[in-house]
């Protein structure tokens, strides 16, 4: 019965969000402040990871794949296929609940606790739409963060093949090259959109709808971290079985 509060209350958050809007004039300083927070703050720790987690799934290929009778261009074929599929769009929205997810929490979540939330709504501000309808336009440049982690973590599994002698450069192209369905970009890109929605949204509801003081706030973004990455791996699933199979 909680479950089903919690559910009608977000459902309910998503439609004030788009209500009445607040002036374009400090919206757009809103959303730039949010793109600039939780986009380009986020662009170092996504490089980071992706460019090392790529190194190591293609040499783990390699190591897994070391027979005369498997062909050269798997270990380029499979960190392909690992990367899109899965790695980029899936555990770094992953990484960006934590990251991204906690900054929103904690960031509303203090913003209720010394009542700056309660202030906007006396001054007949739609605040809804004035703190999280911001997050929200952000995260649809999610996609091109994402698109950054493909590039790198492919560019780290061909350096790591190279320079340790697992995989030769044409090998590796030609793994890249292998069977490539466009398709699956597009799916990666859907799949990504509709983590950025959670990413935007879940945390934000934590955060909004805290109760209690300043040591509440932590809480509330761990709470908000596990059900952010709950929803990801569940609607993951869904959209596999409804697109791939």
């Amino acid at each position: 019965m909680k479950l089903l509060t919690h559910i009608g209350q977000y459902t309910l958050m998503i439609h004030k969000t788009f209500g009445k809007f607040t002036k374009w004039s400090v919206l757009k300083n809103l959303i730039l402040r949010e793109i600039d927070d939780l986009i380009i703050g986020s662009l170092g720790i996504v490089a980071f990871i992706s460019f090392f987690v790529g190194g190591v799934v293609a040499i783990q290929t390699a190591i897994n794949t070391d027979n005369p009778l498997l062909p050269g261009y798997l270990v380029g074929f499979a960190t392909r296929q690992s990367i899109i599929l899965e790695f980029a769009p899936t555990f770094i929205s992953i990484i960006m609940a934590g990251k991204a997810g906690s900054f929103i929490t904690s960031s509303l979540g203090t913003m209720r606790v010394t009542e700056q939330i309660d202030a906007l709504e006396v001054m007949g501000v739609n605040a809804y739409n004035y703190l999280i309808f911001p997050k929200i336009i952000a995260l649809t440049l999610f996609p091109f963060l994402i698109t950054f982690s493909m590039f790198l973590g492919i560019l780290g599994g061909y350096i790591a093949c190279i320079t340790g002698g697992f995989s030769s450069h044409a090998d590796f192209i030609e793994g890249l090259q292998l069977d490539f369905k466009p398709f699956h970009v597009v799916y990666a890109f859907i799949k990504t959109f509709l983590f950025a929605m959670l990413l935007a949204t879940i945390p934000a509801y934590h955060g909004y709808f805290m109760k209690g003081g300043a040591l509440e706030v932590g809480k509330a973004s761990t709470i908000s971290f596990v059900w952010t990455s709950v929803a990801i791996i569940i609607a993951n699933t869904i959209v596999t079985n409804l697109l791939l199979t």
